[in-house]
Order: structure tokens, then C-alpha cells, then sequence
């Protein structure tokens, strides 16, 4: 493709440039195939593109697109940057040369935007030479790019209908982000079963044995470089797709932390998926929503995390009755879509021993995260404490708290508390009362028995 000589710096990072160019090439494109004129990329119309660091830069610049995948790319874009655009030419060039049935196409029901369908794309790139038509037929196939990136699609056809008659439809996030630049995830609901979580904190704030830090060190090292070694290396093929990881130890060890810094330091975004919203009672909505989730989290590299995983990915029952065997299905179905998942996906249990042994099998790496020790305690008292009073006193404090057993996330809840408790007092001093108080709130949450121990008053 030529790239025209413009400055990047003059573009900015939108998509504004590129569509202009691409809108335009369309327009010719149209007007050459209506009018009989000449449209090999050879001639007249070639295909140009600015590498400016936009979304629908980045996606030519990797995709490198053949002309006919191009104009189908531009065909989908349409109707979502220049909505009236197609109409406009189509309706033009029928009232000076008459009627195109030919050029298919269909009326969108709310909005009456032209919507193209296979047939157009047909039509423009091949008109009536058969053999170009089925090569066009045949980029709207599973194993195309522009399925397995989730980019655009063909519609089925009516029963009946030629099999190009379907729309061409791009997907949602992908019309957002080669148009506006950045693309909204679905709100949370049955059929997207996820929220965003993340942390503005650092891996310095996360107190671990050095065991666990290096293992999570090892996935943070597959993270970086597994494109390295799929495509500079060659190594690709004998490759297994994806990381997937079993967090597990008693709550508030820092798996979800670990999970969200994982995210931070990958620049990718993290969704926990809320495994009980996933299961419908309805047959073969779970499989839907799982398929929805899965996609959306292939095309924009977000990083899966499966908090509780034991309510789905627990040990399977023994099968007494349909709703046994369905359950069953159920968590076949999503250990295979997480076992093909490309991307990190990251499950996270209380237990080990609550987990199939069947897929523990399927694990890259199971990291444990231990109830912090007495060294670890103080680490964490040290960094949730706020700095408020003298260092001595709050040296003196974390000495006499140090002994009460409490995860790192019961720490955190204590140190708010008391905080909060000195802030109501006008007082910038933490004191022991307080933080006894947090401590037994913690303690009796968890179903245990508070005990006092020696040396605090």
C-alpha cells in the first residue's frame, strides 16, 4: 500500500485521516463500478493509508489487507463514519444509468441507512465474473481474519436467498474503535457476565512470599514476550494458546491485587466474571453468555479472572438427573473455552483441593497465596497505615498489633477504620483502642474468637 507523506504529529492518534482517505477511495470505487470504469488497485484507484498510530491505522499496518479485503473492511465501516455515503452514490448513479438490483444491499429498520450486503461487495469487486464472486464468498469464511478477530461478519441469508444476501455487519467495539477511536465494554447483565477492575497502586504494595512473587513474575515474563517467541521465533505452532493460572489461598491473600496489577503491568484491562450470573436456568443460554464473554475478551487481549471459582469449576456431581447432566455440560463446555482462550485467563479459589483434578492438569502455573507471617504482617501494617503521628508511635503500634493473625485485605479494613475513627476525633494519632476494635471486627467476621493478647492495654 502507498502511504502518503503526512506527519504524524500533524494527525494525532484519531482515526480522522484514515477515514478520509478511505471514504474517499470508496466513493470512487462506487462510481468507477456503476459508470463501467476500470477499478484493478493497479490502476485508478489505489490504496493509501496513513501509519499515525490510530486504531484503523494500527489494523491495516498489521493486517496488511488485499484490495478486496480492504474494500469489504471500508463496505462494513460505512454505514457507522459516513452513514449517508453509499446511499448518496448509489442513488446518483441510478438516476442517471437506471436500476442496479444487483448491487443488493438493505435498509436498516430504525435509522433507513443503506446497509451493504455480500452482494455489494460482489458486485464492486468482481460484477459478473464467477470466479471473483466466490473468492469474495470466501473472506466471510470462519478461518478469515475478519471472523477470528471478531472484525465484521455476513449475516445468514433468508431461507431461499443467495448466500451473499446476508448484511456485511461489523461488530460494536470494533465500529467504535475504528471510528471514535475507543470502545465502550457492554454493561454488566446476564449476557456480559463481567466488570472492570483495576488498582492504582504498585507491585511494592503486594507483600508475598518470594515463592509466589516469582511465579507471578513468570507469568508477567509469558505475558511480555509470548508474541516474541509466536512470531520473530517461529515458535507459534508449538505453542499451547493462552495462560491459564489458579490463584489460590484463603480471602484477602492478595489474589484479586495480584490479578488487577497483573493488568496494570501488561497494559490490559481486567474483567472478573461473576460465575453465578453466568449459569441461566435457561438451556443453552450459559454457553451463549460464556461465547459472548470469551470473544470480547479475545479482541480487545483482556485478561479473564474468575473469582470463587469453585462454583463452577468445582469438582464435578455425580449424574442423578438431567439438571446434574446439564451442570456437567455446563463446565465442560467452559473448561474447553478457557483451555482455547488466546489471552490470560486466571481462576481464583480458596481451596485447591475445591478444583477438578481433571483441570488442574490444564493449569500453566497454580500459584499459592499463603496467610501472611509475622515478617509479611509487618510489611503490610507498615504500607496500609496512614502516615498520620510520629514514626515512632506507629512503629510502636504495629509491634504490639503484629501478633493478631489477619490477612493482608483484614489489615487494610483495620487501618481504614481506625483512620476513619481518628478523622471523626480531629486527631492526626492513630490509637491502640482503634485499631483493637478493627482487629476484632475482623477476627469475629472470619467466625473466630477474639482474644486479647498480652500487652496491650
Amino acid at each position: 500500500m502507498n502511504r502518503p507523506t503526512r506527519h504524524t504529529e500533524d494527525l494525532g492518534a484519531d482515526n480522522t485521516a484514515n477515514l478520509e482517505v478511505a471514504m474517499e477511495l470508496l466513493t470512487r470505487l462506487v462510481r468507477a463500478r456503476i459508470g463501467g470504469g476500470n477499478i484493478a488497485p493497479e490502476g485508478e484507484i489505489s490504496l493509501n493509508f496513513f501509519d499515525d498510530g490510530s486504531e484503523l491505522g494500527n489494523l491495516i499496518r498489521d493486517r496488511r489487507p488485499g484490495f478486496s479485503e480492504y474494500v469489504i473492511l471500508l463496505l462494513a465501516l460505512a454505514p457507522h463514519a459516513m452513514p449517508a455515503l453509499l446511499d448518496r452514490e448509489i442513488r446518483d448513479a441510478l438516476n442517471k444509468q437506471g436500476d442496479f438490483p444487483e448491487i443488493g444491499g438493505s435498509r436498516h429498520t430504525d435509522s433507513r441507512t443503506f446497509i451493504p450486503t455480500g452482494q455489494t461487495a460482489a458486485y464492486l469487486l468482481a460484477d459478473e465474473d464467477i470466479q471473483g464472486r466466490f473468492e469474495v464468498q470466501r473472506l466471510f469464511r470462519p478461518e478469515h481474519w475478519f471472523a477470528e478477530t471478531g472484525l465484521l461478519r455476513l449475516e445468514p441469508p433468508e431461507d431461499g436467498a443467495p448466500a451473499l444476501a446476508g448484511r456485511i455487519v461489523m461488530s460494536r467495539d470494533w465500529a467504535d474503535r475504528l471510528t471514535v477511536g475507543a470502545a465502550d465494554a457492554p454493561p454488566f447483565s446476564a449476557a456480559f457476565p463481567a466488570r472492570r477492575i483495576e488498582t492504582k497502586r504498585s507491585w511494592d504494595d503486594l507483600v508475598l512470599p518470594a515463592q509466589t512473587r516469582e511465579q507471578l513474575d513468570e507469568l508477567l515474563r509469558w505475558a511480555r514476550f509470548e508474541k516474541t517467541l509466536a512470531t520473530d521465533w517461529e515458535f507459534g505452532a508449538r505453542l499451547r494458546p493462552g495462560y491459564r493460572a489458579l490463584f489460590h489461598g484463603t480471602s484477602g491473600t492478595g489474589k484479586t491485587f495480584a490479578a488487577t496489577l497483573l493488568g496494570r503491568s501488561t497494559g490490559r484491562d481486567v474483567y472478573r466474571v461473576d460465575l453465578s450470573a453466568i449459569v441461566s436456568k435457561y438451556v443453552g443460554e450459559t454457553e451463549k453468555n460464556l461465547s459472548a464473554l470469551f470473544e470480547a475478551a479475545h479482541r480487545r487481549d483482556w485478561i479473564l479472572f474468575f473469582d470463587e471459582a469453585d462454583a463452577l469449576f468445582g469438582k464435578r456431581t455425580a449424574v442423578k438427573d438431567s439438571h446434574d447432566r446439564y451442570a456437567n455440560q455446563e463446565v465442560s463446555y467452559l473448561l474447553q473455552r478457557v483451555e482455547e482462550f488466546d489471552g490470560i485467563c486466571i481462576l481464583a479459589s480458596n481451596l485447591r483441593a475445591n478444583i477438578d483434578d481433571a483441570f488442574l492438569r490444564r493449569f500453566n502455573a497454580i500459584i499459592r497465596f499463603p496467610e501472611p507471617g509475622p515478617d509479611e504482617r509487618s510489611a503490610i501494617w507498615e504500607r496500609a497505615l496512614p502516615n498520620c503521628g510520629s514514626k515512632d508511635a506507629r512503629d510502636r503500634l504495629i509491634a504490639r498489633i503484629n501478633g493478631y493473625e489477619l490477612t493482608g485485605g483484614g489489615i487494610v479494613n483495620v487501618a481504614q477504620f481506625a483512620a476513619i475513627e481518628a478523622a471523626a476525633r480531629s486527631d492526626r494519632e492513630l490509637i491502640l483502642e482503634d485499631v483493637e476494635l478493627g482487629i476484632r471486627r475482623e477476627i469475629e467476621k472470619e467466625g473466630r474468637v477474639f482474644k486479647q493478647r498480652s500487652g496491650t492495654s
